[in-house]
């Protein structure tokens, strides 16, 4: 039987992977291959902290590979001309991949599946990214949803997704290898080396991935409806990155938190694991809605938002890109997200509610900025969170909803164990003036050794003020529909 060819995408592992595993199922020489092609994806193609984390995943697929007596081929863009030539290259009669959902990949993958066919080549693509494919749920209307609620509650009423696919024991290697580029040609990784926080904090790779779900169930689950909001401690997941990279699939979370949740006896359990797997929900409404909703990448899906009295001040921009708007807990989140291409998700919110809200700056502007400084940037959850946040998407949050930076901070950081993390120069205020160091006295502030507009910024805006100039910009653009 001549050979197929897998190409791997977004699904950089080996276990309950259905493209690999229809490979080797169907019997012959498997030849898996990664293309980087970041131009065929557009203005969305990956931001410098996730060409960081790909670098490694493709070192640690590479690896899983070897083990199991096969290697990875990788080859440059364009797609179409590289998978033509791989397949003439080596008598290929088949290519397969598991699909992806982002507008201009699906345009991209629609052409090359053609072009294939018309060569003789059977192309079979597989879901190996999503619990529920985008087109298999919908309204009783048969249409979209774009409210979150009804449709989780469609995921939960359709059929439970099956159990992950085995990893293959061995993969049968060609008689004679074809050629390979270096990985180290895509230049993935920075030339100055401004990495050193991100690889503390990570590892990248199926292990990785591994590791870090055990470690969740382990420690993690059973206060997850409690600590998820909390910055100062460890109770998120921490496995978007893993997700985002298919170095673990939604399929393997569902059922490993499922039979978790069955082996424990412990209460709250049950309401712990709804809870979390209600986030992997998110992540399938994100998709959702990018799918069926393909311009929202760039354009809010309620068109009256593009009236929107944005202001465009760069210098505002910056002094929150770089964590120094003088709002303690928006500016921790920046300098972790900087430092470890991540932020809490409360914090994300927190930080993008500043920007859009008390800023009034473009939600594009924030969407773009956490595309290049998160490791788990995803079209889908990047869109979906910005257009949350900025009232002007799905499911969104009410337009009179504005963070208050204080209160969730001293909420959410009581303790100021986040802030003084990432923002050390408040590190010897008193938790009572940590979330508000203005209004803490003058010889407060001197034992401290803090000068506030020199060693700390100034808050850049008045929160109070601002929430009333944002919630007029909204209230106007209610009134024009």
């Amino acid at each position: 039987m001549a050979a197929t060819i897998v190409w791997f995408r977004n699904d950089l592992r080996l276990a309950d992977n259905p493209a690999l595993d229809a490979a080797t199922q169907r019997g012959g020489e498997v030849i898996p291959v990664y293309i980087w092609a970041p131009e065929e994806e557009g203005r969305w193609s990956p931001g410098a902290a996730s060409r960081w984390w790909l670098h490694q995943s493709l070192l640690q697929l590479d690896a899983a590979l070897r083990e199991h007596g096969s290697r990875l081929i990788l080859r440059r863009g364009p797609t179409g001309e590289a998978l033509r030539g791989l397949a003439a290259e080596t008598h290929s009669d088949a290519v397969f991949w598991n699909r992806r959902y982002e507008p201009a990949v699906v345009a991209r993958d629609t052409t090359i599946k053609a072009t294939l066919r018309s060569d003789g080549v059977r192309v079979d693509s597989f879901n190996g990214s999503l619990l529920f494919e985008p087109w298999t749920i919908h309204t009783k209307a048969d249409r979209p949803f774009q409210v979150f609620t009804p449709f989780w509650r469609s995921c939960l009423d359709a059929t439970p997704p099956a159990r992950p696919l085995p990893t293959p024991r061995k993969l049968a290697p060609p008689k004679r290898w074809p050629g390979t580029a270096v990985l180290e040609s895509f230049a993935l990784e920075p030339s100055i080396d401004w990495a050193g926080g991100i690889r503390s904090a990570w590892r990248p790779g199926e292990t990785g991935a591994g590791y870090q779900l055990r470690r969740f169930l382990d420690s993690g689950l059973a206060e997850y409806s409690e600590q998820r909001n909390r910055p100062d401690v460890v109770g998120s997941s921490r496995l978007s990155p893993h997700l985002h990279f298919g170095e673990l699939s939604p399929r393997q979370v569902w059922h490993a938190v499922h039979d978790h949740v069955d082996r424990e006896t412990e209460s709250g359990m049950l309401k712990a694991g709804e809870c979390f797997l209600r986030e992997i929900g998110w992540r399938e409404f994100s998709h959702h809605l990018l799918f069926h909703f393909a311009h929202t990448i760039d354009t809010p899906l309620r068109p009256e938002f593009e009236r929107f009295p944005w202001r465009d001040d760069l210098s505002d921009l910056q002094a929150w890109q770089h964590g120094r708007t003088g709002y303690p807990i928006v500016d921790a989140g920046m300098r972790e997200l900087w430092s470890t291409g991540w932020m809490h998700n409360r914090v994300r919110m927190i930080a993008a509610s500043f920007l859009v809200k008390d800023l009034l700056i473009p939600w594009r502007g924030g969407a773009e900025w956490f595309w290049d400084t998160l490791v788990d940037a995803d079209l889908a959850n990047n869109t979906l969170g910005w257009q949350w946040t900025s009232g002007c998407g799905a499911d969104a949050a009410p337009y009179f909803r504005v963070f208050n930076p204080v209160s969730q901070g001293e909420k959410f950081d009581p303790g100021g164990g986040y802030v003084r993390r990432w923002v050390p120069e408040l590190a010897g205020l008193a938790s009572k003036w940590l979330h508000r160091p203005w209004e803490a006295p003058t010889e407060v502030l001197a034992a401290a050794r803090i000068d506030l507009g020199t060693t700390y910024p100034l808050p850049i805006v008045d929160h109070s003020l601002a929430r009333q100039r944002a919630l007029a910009a909204f209230a106007a653009v209610k009134r024009s529909r």
